[in-house]
């Protein structure tokens, strides 16, 4: 489905971000590994994370949507009860990468991973190399690829330090190590979201960071009662960017995230010039609860700035908008350390520089990012989304804010983590 987006007026009005995406997929899989009922708020019903639900039914959990949008109750098998299945994971990176932690360690069973040509081309050695070192079995297409196999075996605990900074890889690790004999340490080059510690920190985990340490013990069973997932960050980051570039626009985002490991985006457009308020959580030891904001977002003058690797983890989803506001900004913007972009839905490295140079762009590649210099807009053209959900929205922002618009090829990869984009987007243009 191609798309055509039009030079806009400002945008205007109160947006309610639809419900975090990596929270989504942790509340089903936490739910699932829960004794006791599990009560969800605010779950998102997007393509990726339906896909989670459907994986934990296949597990042997129940789920029942409430009468609210979002609302759902989780009847799940419990710590070490999951049934054999086969998993679709669609195009739920997360799921394909978080899933086998929980399943690796399980007394019996036998579960096979597989998605569609995208996942198919994600690289799953990165969770099978330390689950591996925990005693698990995986069988994997050319050892590093879906579709793969996870079987039962019992699992020991290891002291892991991770290749990249990686909230999927440590959050397998940390679920294997809760079915895992002794203890199990995770060591973080640099912080990256971290839903995961706070639900298991909720659920009564023993559990604790000490930089960027991380460790827990095996555990008897886990209890939650009830989840609720605020606004998404990675989703809301469109609409910010949109009304920073669009002049004249102030819009007002609520329920949104305010955890201090999603919200790199935010203090990327503060410092380019960006208005940006809200009440953003200060980094910090491991909490169990989610905090939650109300965001005032202004266009202004952009000025580059320089994303150091350090950041990446705290951003990595949005990091092409980054590239985008460049092209507005006055002087440099350079984006180092994120050759995690390469190994996304798509080569995001690659499908952004190529995107954006389409629309008249002054953008290079990097082995590990972009460099993108300012000249104050973008003519416009036609970009396409290569099945990538971020990089459709990415499209739409640009063809707002460029001199003639853009059409987006493939505009309905956005339904993968958030099927009312286009929707949310008019009701602020006032359409």
């Amino acid at each position: 489905m191609n798309r055509r987006f039009d030079p806009s007026g400002p945008l205007r009005g109160t947006l309610r971000a639809p419900g975090d995406k990596s929270l989504s997929h942790r509340a089903a899989l936490f739910g699932a590994m829960c004794d006791e009922p599990v009560h969800v708020t605010g779950y998102l019903d997007a393509a990726d994370t339906n896909s989670t639900l459907e994986a934990v039914r296949a597990c042997g959990a129940l789920v029942e949507r409430g009468g609210e949008p979002g609302a759902l109750t989780i009847r799940g098998p419990g710590l070490r009860g999951a049934t054999s299945a086969d998993i679709d994971v669609g195009n739920a990176g997360t799921l394909m990468r978080l899933a086998p932690g929980w399943l690796a360690g399980q007394p019996s069973g036998t579960w096979t991973f597989d998605g569609d040509e995208s996942i198919r081309r994600r690289p799953v050695d990165r969770i099978a190399t330390p689950l591996k070192q925990m005693g698990a079995n995986i069988v994997a297409r050319e050892d590093r690829f879906a579709p793969f196999t996870v079987h039962a075996a019992p699992l020991h605990g290891i002291e892991y330090e991770l290749p990249v900074a990686s909230a999927q890889i440590k959050s397998c690790v940390l679920m294997a190590g809760l079915l895992a004999e002794g203890r199990t340490a995770v060591i973080e080059p640099e912080p990256s979201r971290d839903h995961t510690e706070r639900l298991l920190a909720r659920a009564g985990a023993r559990i604790t960071r000490d930089g960027g340490r991380i460790e827990l013990t095996q555990h008897d069973e886990l209890e939650l009662g009830s989840i609720h997932v605020p606004g998404d960050p990675s989703s809301a980051a469109f609409h910010i960017a949109a009304a920073v570039l669009v002049p004249g626009s102030r819009i007002v985002i609520e329920n949104m995230s305010a955890n201090w490991t999603r919200i790199g985006f935010v203090r990327i457009v503060e410092r380019m010039g960006g208005i940006v308020v809200g009440d953003l959580e200060p980094a910090g030891a491991i909490a169990d609860t989610e905090p939650v904001t109300e965001l005032d977002v202004a266009a202004g003058p952009l000025v580059g700035t320089t994303v150091e690797p350090h950041e990446v983890p705290l951003a990595i989803d949005e990091l092409p908008l980054v590239a985008l506001l460049g092209c507005f900004a006055e002087g440099e913007t350079v984006v180092t350390g994120a050759q995690e972009l390469r190994v996304k839905e798509s080569d995001r490295i690659a499908t952004v520089v190529d995107g954006l140079s389409a629309l008249g762009a002054q953008i290079e590649a990097t082995d590990d990012g972009f460099v993108v210099t300012g000249t104050g807009g973008l003519r416009g053209g036609t970009i396409a989304s290569h099945g990538d959900h971020r990089l459709a929205m990415l499209g739409a922002v640009a063809g707002l804010a460029s001199r003639e618009g853009v059409e987006v090829v493939g505009m309905d990869a956005a339904a993968v983590s958030y099927p009312g984009f286009e929707t949310d987007l008019a009701g602020l243009l006032g359409r």
